[in-house]
C-alpha cells in the first residue's frame, strides 16, 4: 500500500502545476515505487515524461473516466502515487482526485491575483474533506525571491487562509525552466540545477511529515 498519494491541483492556469508535480515525483522515486497520473485533458506531464530520456522518472498513465479506481489501483502496487490536476477546480474529475488522495499541494505564485484564486481553492479543499476526512492540504509557494518585498508581503497574507503553507517553497530559478526544455527532470540537470533540487527535496521532507 502506497505511503503518499499527492494531487497538484490550481484553479488558475500558469502556477507552476505540472513542474512541481513531475519533480516531485523524480525525488519520490529515488526513495521508491513511484506512479504519475495525468488528469489533465492537456496533457501536459504525459508529454513531458515521453519526451524524456530521463531514466529517473516515474511511469505515467492517463487518469481515465474513473480516477479513483486509477489511483486505488495504482497504490496497491507503488509507494508513491502522483497526480497532476487540470486547472480547474470544478468537475467531476477534480472532485474524484480529491476524495481519493491524502495530499493536496497548490502552487501559487507571489501576485494579487494568485492570492485571490487561493480563496476559491479554500472553499473546494474544505468541501472536499466533508468525504476525505484525513485530506491534508497545503500551500507551495513558487517562484519566491527572498530578497523581494512582494514575495515576503505574499507569505504573511496567505498565512491569512484556512490552509497552511509549506515552509519550503519552489525558488525562482532557471533550473526548472531549463529541465522542461530539455525533457528531465532537475535531478536529471546534475550540478546546474542542485539549488533547484535542494527545493524538492526540502518540499518532500515536508510533505512526508505531514
Amino acid at each position: 500500500m502506497t505511503d503518499s498519494i499527492i494531487a497538484v491541483i490550481n484553479q488558475k492556469g500558469g502556477t507552476g502545476k505540472t513542474t512541481l508535480a513531475l519533480n516531485l515525483a523524480a525525488g519520490l522515486a529515488r526513495r521508491g515505487s513511484t506512479h504519475l497520473v495525468d488528469a489533465d485533458p492537456q496533457g501536459s506531464l504525459s508529454q513531458w515524461v515521453a519526451m524524456t530520456a530521463d531514466t529517473g522518472l516515474p511511469p505515467v498513465i492517463p487518469a481515465g473516466h474513473d480516477p479513483s479506481a486509477t489511483i486505488a489501483q495504482l497504490a496497491c502496487a507503488h509507494r508513491y502515487v502522483m497526480v497532476d490536476c487540470p486547472p480547474t477546480i470544478q468537475g467531476d474529475v477534480v472532485a474524484a482526485v480529491m476524495r481519493s488522495v491524502q495530499v493536496i499541494l497548490i502552487p501559487v505564485l507571489p501576485s494579487p491575483i494568485d492570492l485571490w484564486a487561493s480563496v476559491g481553492m479554500a472553499a473546494a479543499v474544505s468541501e472536499a474533506e466533508r468525504w476525505n476526512p484525513g485530506l491534508r492540504a497545503r500551500l507551495v509557494l513558487n517562484q519566491m525571491e527572498s530578497r523581494n518585498a512582494l514575495s515576503r508581503a505574499m507569505r504573511e497574507a496567505l498565512g491569512e487562509f484556512d490552509i497552511p503553507i509549506l515552509q519550503a517553497s519552489m525558488q525562482r530559478r532557471a533550473a526548472y525552466r531549463g529541465a522542461a526544455v530539455e525533457g528531465v527532470s532537475v535531478y536529471g540537470l546534475g550540478k546546474r540545477a542542485q539549488a533547484a533540487v535542494a527545493d524538492m527535496e526540502a518540499i518532500i521532507e515536508e510533505v512526508l511529515c505531514l
